[in-house]
């Protein structure tokens, strides 16, 4: 990888942890689902603008679900030898279904037509993505749809599908041939590198993820940018195109580059304001009647040294409210202050609607690799529970100046903040001695400890907390799910005159050790990560690794926190692999039958519990890894479909899969 991106985590796992099986358990009688029968869509990656990833489908509910199985699976052939990349892809889609077909895209900039009811294909366009190319993130999370209205029935593009490639092109499509719209930029795309205020420094240092969002006549989209190899790698603007035209109708840039910005004075130093990221590469969500489209923002360049970018930092690390018609922000709330962490808002916003006192309150919440649940006033973005600025530990790293507060929710954390040597976990009593030492060894005062030349445990790691798999809420029950990592990393800054970055790599290579380096090119420092790992390979983090928490959105607490996933055991003392929990990434869904479905874990299963309880009422092998969010549909007839993606790649397992199931 040429650089290091804000969720490239898989190349630091040493191993890749096989799947314990468990046996689906039926669960407990639902009320009689809805006799309706007429097709329900999902016609958004979150299921609806605001991303709520709530189906009102109860076709499948608590007392059928163990009865699903495979009704079809359609491979996108991207594991044949005619597909071969420099780098591994990873198969990261949701797909949406409207109007009686269900689109796909893959990692290759494939956009795929499917009959919902049988996965046969329908149509392939291929934009061609360079395949021998270094991408930090080759990866692709769905398409978005707009209807033109005003074209007759039956023309062509009347139904529009967009996809955002990963060579950063933004390509429009006929949905009914897959045919690019001509009348959409040049000959059906826009080449999204053209018009930045900072030009990318490599062609692969600048992306396109996540699918665009699409509100009124207009086309939203962020980007994926290298993030922690430079100070200025790129510019993180977000910009609206006409449906129609993919002309330009207006941008905004995270980092304020004009005095005149109200955010300009949290800015500090001479070359501030000529920094890059803090980019939005998650997905954005939009409330059309209040015409607003919610960004959530990441880390300012590079990730973990800020000399060069002193001060708050306001918009990067935020949830950013931005008047959908002009790219005016509304209003913004910032997560974390001068990030130091690569602590991106990494899950997609989603806009809900609370109960309070018989009121309705329209909201968003942004969980965030803190490990934190933040609940916004979606008109002012005002605290709907409260946050308090507690004061957070001072960096020891010679012009470095971290924010001297940071934001604690009031809903208590999802994943834990802090961790001391004696809490170190091993397989045997030797490994974890090891890791107490590793923990020992490491600069450690809570979460916002600042890296350190002598090295400072991160808990979160940069990976989460709660991860770009984002919250899934039920409307009905107030209750919010997210799934979240609790794994325990290191990093540290090392001087850079003198490092030899090939050297390094090659010693942590022959020694095991699993350290990702990199150069952060216009700073005084290099830098190193790594999970905290004891000689038996297992986390020094005590399990469960990986986990889903649901919170009720009425009182703040939490409902239930169950183990996500399974690891087996390493040895016969280390009991239930069910207890581990695996490392996860990937999004909910719920339900109107009392049901969340969640993929997301290495050990290649996806799974449904109960939204009430956290029990696992079923779950299913699949080929690879989830490594997506998976979606529900119901086609005319009556019969509801779930499916997921499978093929993330590295521990996930390779895979070009999409599986659906159905009650049988």
């Amino acid at each position: 990888m040429p650089f290091l991106h804000a969720r490239g985590w898989t190349a630091l796992l040493a191993v890749t942890l096989v799947a314990a099986n468990a046996s689906p358990r039926p669960g407990p009688r639902a009320p009689s689902p809805s006799s309706a029968s007429q097709p329900t869509d999902w016609p958004v990656y979150g299921g609806d603008p605001g991303g709520s990833r709530y189906s009102p489908l109860d076709m499948i509910h608590r007392g059928n679900v163990a009865r699903l199985a495979v009704a079809w699976t359609y491979r996108t052939g991207e594991q044949s030898p005619a597909f071969a990349t420099r780098e591994e892809p990873q198969l990261e889609a949701t797909p949406i279904v409207v109007d009686g077909t269900m689109y796909l895209s893959t990692p290759l900039g494939r956009v795929i037509a499917l009959d919902p009811a049988t996965g046969a294909e329908r149509w392939v366009f291929d934009s061609r993505v360079p395949r021998d190319e270094g991408y930090g993130d080759f990866a692709n999370r769905g398409v978005s749809t707009w209807l033109d209205d005003d074209a007759p029935p039956g023309a062509t593009c009347r139904r529009r599908i967009y996809v955002g490639t990963v060579d950063a092109r933004l390509v429009a499509l006929d949905g009914a041939t897959g045919r690019p719209c001509g009348d959409f930029g040049t000959g059906g795309a826009v080449d999204l590198r053209s018009g930045l205020a900072i030009a990318p420094f490599e062609f692969p240092a600048y992306e396109v993820t996540s699918p665009p969002v699409v509100i009124g006549d207009l086309v939203i989209t962020g980007s994926a940018i290298a993030d922690n190899s430079r100070t200025a790698p790129a510019s993180g603007e977000v910009r609206a195109f006409d449906a129609r035209t993919g002309a330009l109708r207006w941008h905004w840039d995270p980092i304020p580059r004009d005095p005149a910005d109200p955010a300009y004075a949290a800015w500090e130093g001479p070359r501030a304001h000529q920094t890059g990221g803090a980019n939005v590469w998650s997905v954005m969500v939009a409330d059309p009647a209040r015409d607003l489209v919610f960004a959530p923002t990441s880390s300012p360049a590079p990730d973990y040294y800020g000399g060069e970018r002193l001060g708050r930092n306001d918009y990067g690390n935020a949830i950013v409210a931005l008047r959908a018609s002009t790219g005016e922000v509304v209003w913004h709330f910032q997560t974390v202050h001068h990030d130091l962490w690569d602590y991106d808002n990494a899950s997609p916003p989603a806009a809900v609607t609370l109960r309070r006192g018989g009121d309705s309150l329209p909201a968003v919440l942004q969980a965030t690799k803190t490990g934190q649940l933040f609940v916004l006033h979606r008109d002012t973005g005002e605290p709907l529970f409260p946050v308090e600025e507690r004061p957070v530990p001072a960096s020891d790293v010679p012009g470095e100046r971290a924010w001297p507060t940071q934001p604690f929710s009031a809903i208590a954390p999802l994943s834990p903040h802090t961790i001391a040597p004696d809490d170190a976990w091993g397989v045997t009593p030797e490994d974890r001695a090891a890791c107490r030492a590793l923990i020992a060894e490491l600069r450690h005062d809570g979460i916002f400890t600042p890296p350190s030349l002598r090295g400072t445990l991160a808990l979160p790691s940069n990976i989460g907390g709660a991860h770009w798999g984002g919250v899934a809420f039920d409307p009905t029950r107030q209750i919010a799910v997210i799934p979240v990592n609790r794994i325990a990393s290191m990093v540290q800054l090392i001087p850079a005159e003198g490092f030899d970055r090939r050297a390094a790599e090659q010693e942590s290579e022959r020694l095991g050790l699993g350290y990702e380096y990199n150069v952060m090119v216009g700073t005084p420092y290099a830098m190193r990560r790594r999970f905290l790992r004891g000689p038996s390979e297992a986390f020094c983090s005590p399990p469960p690794w990986g986990a889903l928490v649901a919170v009720s959105l009425e009182t703040g607490e939490h409902v239930w926190d169950v183990p996500l996933g399974t690891i087996p055991p390493v040895n016969e003392a280390t009991g239930d692999a069910r207890a581990f929990g695996s490392p996860n990434l990937g999004g909910p869904i719920v339900t109107a039958g009392g049901l969340v479905f969640i993929a997301a874990t290495i050990d290649r299963r996806v799974r449904a519990f109960d939204i009430e309880t956290g029990d696992v009422l079923w779950d299913a092998p699949l080929p690879a890894g989830g490594r997506a969010t998976p979606m529900t549909y119901r086609l005319d007839g009556g019969r509801q479909f779930v499916v997921v993606a499978a093929g993330g790649g590295g521990a996930f397992g390779a895979g070009d899969h999409l599986v659906a199931f159905a009650v049988r």
